[in-house]
């Protein structure tokens, strides 16, 4: 009888709800409503469903997270899937897949979207001060400002480089839930900062690009930026390989895999080990909520900074360039894009701006793996 009573006991106190805190519901609650989020609201559910997944484990069942012991004990699962973000091979793994489902033909077309792409990063940098003042490191500084590109494997790629694993996951669940809510962030700013009339202006046709310099495009960009930042080429290399994958037309098993199976096989990996960073010891603190902050006027800054730009080339053109592409700077691929066009057709509904806006949604990616580069190059690290 004694041995039942104490299998029993055992069985009982092997459960979650002996082990469980306050601050695990907590965050089993905040897991739940990006489940909500994800699957009834459809933000962004290729990133926010494994996060918040992984979310929902790791504070039910901490040592999935678990590291290798010392005495060789294996780690939990997701600590391996995790190993993968530190080392930088996830992320790069992404941009090879974003760079084999994306046209760069608009940005060949309209370079001048560059500029665009370049003044969305100013968010990057208000956040890098304001993370000084609010007394983070110079390298956590750094880590933490990318987020204001909205741009999660490059907050993932930059904050492993610098050595910031303790701030790694509060990092990069911010930058997904910001490139999630896109969407509900970016038009009360595009529309604060331009009037009714700038929002209808229609752009003209692109100019065709041809297949020539669709080809030579990602081999000059990967030559130029590579020799002038070489810390940017595990990013901008990869995403010029799938890129040029896709647009070399003879390798078209590899431009597949890149932008499907491989694709969505990261997205698994690196969505749920992110998520299970959150686990409430880690998450729950003042740093978090910082982060979360310092984050969230970032990629405000960041998206005005394009917007006021875009307008500024408006009246250099003479009415010729919409503002609200300007918007689409940040590194949220395709979604920046996206939201451009849907505020431009609330204006006016014969208004098509999507493939003007995906110009500069193409350089902000590569102008916050720029910003990342820069800030290694600057550390010293490689």
């Amino acid at each position: 009888m004694d041995y039942i009573v104490e299998t029993l006991d055992n069985l009982i106190h092997q459960t979650a709800f002996f082990n469980i805190t306050g601050g695990n519901l907590i965050m089993i609650v905040v897991a739940c409503i990006f489940l909500y989020l994800a699957i009834a609201k459809g933000y962004e559910p290729l990133l926010l469903l494994p996060i918040s997944f992984g979310m929902l484990l790791v504070n039910i069942y901490p040592d999935i997270m678990a590291p290798i012991g010392e005495d060789g004990t294996a780690g939990g699962l997701l600590y391996y899937f995790y190993l993968l973000d530190e080392w930088a091979i996830l992320p790069s793994l992404i941009f090879m897949g974003v760079g084999a489902m994306t046209d760069f033909g608009p940005l060949i077309a309209n370079p001048k979207s560059f500029l665009l792409g370049a003044a969305a990063q100013f968010g990057i940098f208000i956040a890098y001060f304001g993370a000084i003042a609010l007394g983070f490191n110079d390298k956590a500084a750094a880590a933490v400002s990318i987020i204001g590109g909205a741009d999660g494997p490059t907050s993932i790629f930059l904050a492993g480089k610098l050595g910031q694993t303790a701030l790694l996951g509060p990092i990069a669940v911010a930058a997904y839930t910001y490139m999630s809510l896109v969407p509900i962030i970016q038009p009360p700013i595009m529309k604060l900062l331009t009037t009714e009339e700038e929002r209808k202006i229609k752009m003209g046709q692109l100019r065709p690009v041809t297949k020539l310099e669709k080809i030579l495009f990602p081999i000059i960009v990967t030559i130029v930026v590579s020799m002038i930042l070489p810390t940017t080429a595990p990013l901008v290399g990869m995403l010029m390989l799938g890129n040029l994958f896709k647009e070399s037309g003879v390798v078209r098993q590899l431009t597949d895999t890149a932008s499907n199976a491989l694709m969505y096989i990261v997205v698994i990996l690196l969505g749920t080990s992110v998520g299970a960073t959150t686990s409430a010891e880690a998450f729950l603190n003042v740093d978090t909520l910082k982060i979360t902050a310092l984050g969230l006027i970032a990629f405000a800054f960041g998206t005005a900074a394009g917007v006021l730009f875009g307008k500024l080339m408006c009246w250099a053109t003479k009415g010729k360039v919409n503002p609200l592409i300007g918007s689409a700077g940040v590194s949220a691929v395709p979604m920046a894009a996206r939201v451009s066009q849907k505020v431009g057709s609330e204006a006016d509904p014969t208004n098509f701006l999507l493939m003007h806006a995906m110009g500069p949604n193409v350089a902000g990616v590569i102008g916050t793996a720029v910003a990342a580069g820069t800030f290694m190059a600057i550390f010293g690290v490689f």
